[in-house]
C-alpha cells in the first residue's frame, strides 16, 4: 500500500489524482455490512475510508505526514462528488460526505481524470547582440574568415606576440544594450536555470512562458530591503495599514508595537481571524494560478531538498512583487507564530503549526478546478515552506552572479586580430563521439604542436632576417612555448648547426714574405783601400 513517487513534470497533479484513485479502488478493504435490517456486499463505511486513505497519504512521500484527517474527509468529498465512490443506494455528486457510519460502495467503473489538451506554447528566440553588430554611422573592414585548416602563417599572426610582433588589430563594437534586451537575457536564463534543474526537454507543458514578466524578476531581485522583503513602487498595492498592524501584533507577541487599546481575553484569537479573513477573500492565490502546474512540478523534488530549495527560489522570482512581499510577511509571521512559546492557543484542539498550515495553504497556492488535489499538495508545500523561508525567499545568487557576468560581457568592446574570426563563424559539430584518454592526447598534441613546429621551421628557414634578429626570435619562441622547441633542438649541438661558424683562419704571416727573395752569397768587392 504504498504511492510511487512522482517526479516532476507535465499534469503532476493529475498523475497524483489518478494514483491515488486507483490505490484507492485496488487495496480499500471491502466486507458485508447491515444497514436498516439489510445486508450489503462489497462495501464500506465513511469512517473505514477516512481511516484507510489516511493512513495510505500519510504515508506517502507525495504528501508527508502533515495530513490531516480533516483534508482526508475533503478529499473523500471530492471522490463522491466525481462519482469515484456512490452510497449504497447509487447516489453521488450532490450527496455530502461526512466521516460516520454511513455505507458507501464503489461504481463499476470509476473515470479517471483525463490529462488537459493544451495547445503548445511557443517559445521565444531571444536573440543576443552580435559582435559583429556596429554603431550607427560606423564603418569597418571586413576580416576573412580564415579556413578551419590553420596553416602555419595563421598561428604566425594569431603567435606574432609571443616572437616579438604585434599585427594590426581592430575594436568591435556591439550593439548597445537596451532596457528590453536586459530584460529578455533575465527571462531567459532564469527560465533556462529552472528547465534544467526539473530536468524537462521544455517547459512548455508546466508554464506558459510567454506570461512571464521579466520586470517581475529583476524588481524581486533588486528592489528588496535589507531583511530581504521586496519593496513595491506602486504604494497602492500594499497590505492595507490594518492587516500589517495586526501582523506585526502577532508576529511579536505580547509586545504590539502598533497596539492602541487594552487587549482582553482571546484578543490574540480575534486578531489571528482578522488576518485569516483578509488572506483567505483574495481573488487570486499568492503563487498564482498561471503557475501552479511549475509549484506542483516543483514538489516532486522534494526527496532532493537542496535542488527543491533552489527550484523553489526561481520559482518565486517569476510572482509578481506584490505577491512575493505578502508571501514573504506571511510566512515569516507563521513561522514566528509556531516558534513563540509565549502565544497562547488560537484554536481549541489544533496546534499552532497544524493551524497555521491549515489556514492559509489554500490562499497559498490552489488550483482553479476543484477535482485537484490542490488542499494536500498546498499542505505539502507551504509546510516545506516554513521550514525553508530564508533560503527559498532570497534571490539565488549563483544564477544572480551569472545572468550579471553575461550582461557585462555583453556590453564589453572585444579586440580582435585578423585570422581569429574562426571561433564566430565554425558552426556546432552536429553530434558528438566519446574518445579515449590516447586519442584525446594525440589529437592536442597534434592539433597544437604541428602548427607551432611549422612555425619554427619558418623562424629557422627565413633568410631574410639577420642572425641577430633570428636569435631574438627563437629565444623568444623558446620561452613562449619550451616543449616545441626542445622537440626540434634536443642538444646544443642541433641548435649549433642553425647558425655555422665562419672560419676564423687567418693567412699565416711568413717571414720570409716580408723580406726579399733568398740569394746566395756573393763575395764582394771591398771599395777600401
Amino acid at each position: 500500500m504504498e504511492h510511487r513517487i512522482i517526479g516532476p513534470g507535465p499534469y503532476r497533479a493529475t498523475k497524483l489524482w489518478n494514483e491515488t484513485i486507483e490505490l484507492f479502488r485496488d487495496k480499500m478493504p471491502l466486507r458485508k455490512h447491515r444497514s436498516h435490517f439489510k445486508s450489503y456486499e462489497r462495501c464500506f463505511t465513511a469512517s473505514e475510508a477516512v481511516d484507510w486513505l489516511h493512513d495510505l497519504l500519510r504515508h506517502s512521500q507525495n504528501f508527508g505526514p502533515e495530513v490531516t484527517r480533516k483534508q482526508t474527509v475533503q478529499l473523500l468529498k471530492k471522490f463522491l462528488k466525481n462519482h469515484v465512490i456512490e452510497d449504497i443506494k447509487g447516489r453521488w455528486g450532490q450527496e455530502d460526505f461526512e466521516d460516520n457510519r454511513h455505507l458507501y460502495r464503489f461504481p463499476p467503473s470509476s473515470p479517471l481524470k483525463p490529462y488537459p489538451k493544451r495547445s503548445p506554447y511557443q517559445a521565444s528566440v531571444i536573440k543576443f547582440p552580435d559582435w559583429t553588430d556596429q554603431p550607427p554611422g560606423t564603418t569597418q573592414e571586413n576580416i576573412p574568415v580564415r579556413p578551419i585548416v590553420m596553416n602555419s602563417e595563421s598561428w604566425y599572426k594569431r603567435h606574432s606576440i609571443a616572437i616579438g610582433e604585434v599585427p594590426a588589430c581592430r575594436l568591435v563594437y556591439r550593439k548597445q544594450l537596451t532596457e528590453a534586451n536586459v530584460e529578455e537575457i533575465w527571462k531567459s536564463m532564469t527560465l533556462s536555470h529552472l528547465q534544467k534543474i526539473l530536468e524537462l526537454d521544455s517547459l512548455e507543458e508546466v508554464l506558459d512562458t510567454k506570461l512571464v514578466n521579466s520586470k517581475f524578476i529583476i524588481h524581486n531581485v533588486y528592489s528588496v530591503s535589507k531583511q530581504g522583503v521586496v519593496i513595491l513602487t506602486d504604494k497602492s498595492k500594499e497590505l492595507p495599514h490594518w492587516v500589517l498592524s495586526a501582523m506585526k501584533c502577532l508576529a511579536n507577541w505580547p509586545t504590539c508595537p502598533d497596539l492602541k487599546q487594552p487587549m482582553y481575553s482571546g484578543f490574540e484569537k480575534d486578531v489571528f481571524k482578522t488576518i485569516a479573513d483578509y488572506y483567505g477573500h483574495l481573488k487570486e492565490p499568492l503563487l498564482t494560478f498561471q503557475l501552479f502546474d511549475v509549484f506542483v512540478s516543483v514538489l516532486g523534488l522534494l526527496q532532493k531538498e537542496k535542488i527543491a530549495i533552489e527550484a523553489f527560489q526561481i520559482c518565486c522570482l517569476l510572482l509578481p512583487p506584490e505577491n512575493r512581499r505578502k508571501l514573504q510577511l506571511l510566512i515569516r509571521m507563521m513561522v514566528k507564530i509556531c516558534l513563540n512559546k509565549e502565544m497562547p492557543p488560537l484554536c481549541d484542539g489544533l496546534g499552532t503549526r497544524t493551524l497555521m498550515v491549515q489556514m492559509f495553504s489554500r490562499c497559498i497556492l490552489c488550483s482553479k478546478e476543484e477535482v485537484d488535489l490542490d488542499e494536500l499538495l498546498a499542505a505539502r508545500l507551504v509546510t516545506f515552506l516554513m521550514d525553508n523561508h530564508q533560503e527559498i525567499l532570497q534571490a539565488p545568487s549563483s544564477l544572480q552572479s551569472a545572468i550579471e557576468d553575461r550582461v557585462a560581457h555583453l556590453r564589453r568592446v572585444q579586440i580582435k586580430y585578423p585570422g581569429a574570426d574562426t571561433d564566430a563563424t565554425l558552426s556546432a559539430p552536429p553530434f558528438c563521439r566519446q574518445i579515449s584518454p590516447e586519442e584525446f592526447e594525440y589529437q592536442r598534441v597534434c592539433g597544437s604542436q604541428e602548427p607551432l613546429a611549422a612555425l619554427l621551421e619558418e623562424i629557422i628557414m627565413d633568410t631574410k632576417l639577420s642572425v641577430k634578429d633570428k636569435k631574438k626570435k627563437l629565444k623568444q619562441f623558446q620561452k613562449s612555448y619550451p616543449e616545441v622547441y626542445q622537440e626540434r633542438f634536443p642538444t646544443p649541438e642541433s641548435e649549433a648547426l642553425v647558425f655555422p661558424e665562419k672560419s676564423k683562419l687567418k693567412p699565416q704571416l711568413l717571414m720570409w714574405a716580408l723580406k726579399k727573395p733568398f740569394q746566395p752569397f756573393q763575395r764582394t768587392r771591398s771599395f777600401r783601400m
